[in-house]
């Protein structure tokens, strides 16, 4: 039997909407262990005197939870 916790994380970029994704899953990574799924929730832009700034991602990322010993 598994148990999976789920949070939301925003990732960002100036390239692309799938650039911030990966940058936000890359970072999610380093800290959470057993990621398993990421659900893209929501998509905008930072926009700034008409350009588009920054491309940004809201994702619902799961993974396994552990028991603290």
């Amino acid at each position: 039997m598994s148990v999976y916790k789920v949070i939301d994380i925003i990732g960002t970029s100036p390239d692309s909407w799938e650039k911030a994704a990966a940058a936000a899953v890359e970072m999610a990574s380093k800290t959470l262990s057993d990621l398993r799924v990421a659900e893209v929730k929501d998509l905008d832009l930072q926009i700034e005197n008409g350009r588009i700034l920054n491309y940004r991602v809201k994702l619902a990322v799961s993974f396994k939870y552990h028991e603290e010993m």
